[in-house]
């Protein structure tokens, strides 16, 4: 998943602290607020950063040499004041499919564990980001000759300001013997596996399972944030079945979540909350509208073609969602469509565009496995237009019947006006596309042209900015943008105690020893990133799994490209299937539809996004034919 990605409150929320707590919201306030126009301004610095490093580059033809070194300092630290964010509203991604059909009693238990786990999490890793911070006083940085110590802080006072956050959280929102009740389970928990200790050590191999399924499973049902839950895993493992020093989670997590490619997750956010802001979005959606209008199930194929052009701005599905339902949600209902229809096929959308760039998915596969992210870039259009025409034939079989008497089809006049108020909007992702393919911009400096493009567009051409929202903004990315590095972070430890176990080498001669060869390995891992989606989506998933099996599908015969798309298209189809497909429930809350509503509706469309997704994995020249070289 992309990252792009669900959230949900970490607790049920209740009134206004207690009398005897009356100084934490104060406190919560003073310093949360501090702390969020911090991120925002360390999001508007890297902008800078970043564009400044282009325009030397490319326009000056006199590179600085310091801005890559910079960037990647102050986005540490972006990643974990994002994530402290996050804390605080708590809108960490979690599952809650089973804890929301708990009662309201046991709902408000479980949602308070999930905030003292959290909570014992962080402080079973306080000290060891401390000395992993100390040990970084004698490194120093090749262009700016500082002390890599002003980086490696970030993790120790991060993971102490998401300490005191979920603090403050759980004094906040959780009634006194709830919380007692919780903090006393966690810590009974740890206790009793710390007491298993010597039985578990001798246990070998079988603790991958009890850790990484058993545990990792137990509390992500359990709506422990997804992050907490991959960081409690490894810990254990590491703590109760190791002699490994649990500081390595730490280094890790540093490795995972600094990744300068991952820099772009941030800055394609917040460009997909500023297109929504300009009307740039509103532009591209009203021309599809005036072309496609007046055919049957015509508003259908312009959510299909907007949804299409939005992703190839935003890189996030929450983003293209909001984005495009608001707009055309309205008329449609004046139409006679039903609200399960609307949110069955915004959610198959959601899905058909997970490989369109600028992906946060692909991003992030091209940060943990290596391959090209310009390549990926590139391999990801044709898929999209696949998964489109499968959707749109569904679509031409559910409105053969729809009355269009009432329904004026507009004028070719009003088709120029509408395109030309449209142009610079539709050419945003060429653009970027452009840029990236031509070696303009990296995939990382790249948003910033495009958020320098929109800001441009919205001033010059749209006379549509809102400067008040801009702060706003600013701290919405921070918030979102931690949550999901703060996943990769924890889910790179994961991965590397997995790899350190010798179980890739077992995973690989179990996928490589498939019968069938390279089909039978790309059947098994749609079956595989399928259920992956649903249960942990994108991001996640890849992160922990990316590294270990692209190197098989390479050797199996499998191009890396068509297969990191089949993987892609697969868990989006995973993540916006109901019933436990959670971005199936974003898109409910999007268009303000009841989830039951739109469950029959949405069948016939996974039906047709898998024969997309069967046809896409048959014929590799859909993925890789546009590539360089090729």
């Amino acid at each position: 998943m992309d990252a792009s990605v669900h959230f949900h409150g970490a607790a049920a929320q209740v009134p206004a602290s207690r009398p005897a707590l009356r100084w934490v919201d104060p406190l919560d306030r003073y310093l949360g607020g501090g702390i969020e126009r911090l991120a925002a301004a360390l999001i508007a610095i890297e902008i800078a950063i970043l564009l400044a490093g282009v325009t030397a580059r490319y326009l000056l033809h006199t590179p600085l040499v310091w801005t890559d070194e910079a960037a990647s300092l102050l986005f540490l630290w972006l990643a974990v004041l994002g994530a402290v964010v996050a804390f605080r509203r708590g809108e960490h991604m979690r599952m809650t499919a089973l804890v929301a059909k708990a009662s309201p009693a046991t709902r408000a238990f479980l949602d308070t564990v999930a905030i003292a786990a959290a909570l014992a999490f962080l402080l079973l890793n306080a000290w060891p980001a401390l000395e992993y911070a100390m040990e970084e006083l004698h490194v120093t940085t090749p262009a700016l000759d500082i002390s890599s110590a002003w980086r490696a802080s970030a993790l120790p006072v991060g993971l102490a300001l998401m300490a005191v956050m979920s603090l403050l959280r759980l004094l906040r929102t959780a009634r006194g013997s709830t919380a007692l009740a919780a903090v006393a389970t966690v810590v009974l928990l740890c206790a009793g596996m710390a007491a298993l200790s010597p039985l578990l050590r001798g246990l070998g191999n079988l603790n991958l399972v009890i850790f990484f399924v058993g545990i990792t499973a137990a509390c992500v049902l359990a709506g422990v944030p997804i992050a907490v839950s991959f960081g409690l895993a490894t810990f254990g493992f590491l703590a109760l079945t190791t002699k490994v020093p649990v500081g390595v989670i730490v280094g890790r997590m540093d490795e995972g979540m600094s990744h300068i490619v991952l820099l772009s997750v941030p800055l394609f956010v917040f460009l997909g909350l500023l297109i929504e802001m300009t009307g740039m979005a509103r532009a591209m959606v009203a021309l599809l509208a005036s072309l496609l209008g007046h055919v049957r199930g015509g508003l259908s194929y312009v959510l299909i073609g907007a949804m299409y052009l939005v992703s190839g701005i935003s890189g996030s599905k929450v983003a293209d969602m909001a984005a495009c339902a608001p707009v055309l949600f309205p008329e449609m209902r004046k139409r006679g469509a039903k609200d399960g229809d609307l949110v069955a096929l915004l959610s198959a959308s959601g899905a058909q565009t997970e490989t369109i760039p600028p992906s946060l998915v692909l991003i992030t596969i091209g940060s943990v496995t290596g391959v090209s992210i310009a390549a990926l870039f590139a391999g990801g259009m044709l898929p999209g237009v696949v998964m489109g025409l499968a959707l749109c034939a569904v679509i031409g079989w559910r409105y053969r019947g729809e009355d269009l008497s009432a329904v004026r089809r507009a004028t070719r006049g009003e088709i120029g006006r509408a395109a030309l108020v449209a142009l610079p909007a539709i050419a945003l992702p060429f653009v970027i596309r452009a840029a990236v393919v031509n070696g303009v911009a990296t995939a990382t400096e790249v948003s910033t042209l495009g958020i320098a493009y929109a800001v441009l567009a919205g001033l010059l051409f749209y006379r549509q900015f809102d400067w008040s929202r801009l702060r706003p903004m600013l701290v919405e990315t921070a918030a979102l943008s931690g949550a999901i590095l703060f996943i990769i972070g924890t889910a790179t430890g994961m991965a590397w105690s997995l790899t350190q176990s010798g179980f890739s080498n077992s995973l690989a001669q179990a996928m490589g020893s498939l019968p069938g060869g390279a089909a039978m390995f790309l059947l098994v891992s749609i079956v595989a990133f399928v259920i992956l989606g649903s249960v942990l989506e994108g991001i996640p998933a890849i992160v922990l799994f990316g590294p270990l099996l692209f190197p098989i599908a390479r050797q199996v015969g499998v191009h890396e490209v068509h297969y990191a798309m089949v993987v892609v298209l697969a868990m989006g189809i995973g993540l916006f299937a109901p019933p436990f497909g959670v971005g199936y429930y974003a898109a409910c809350a999007i268009g303000r539809v009841d989830p039951k509503d739109g469950m029959r509706a949405i069948v016939g469309y996974m039906l047709a996004l898998l024969a997309g997704l069967a046809v896409i994995a048959a014929v590799p020249w859909i993925s890789t034919g546009f590539l360089p070289g090729r």
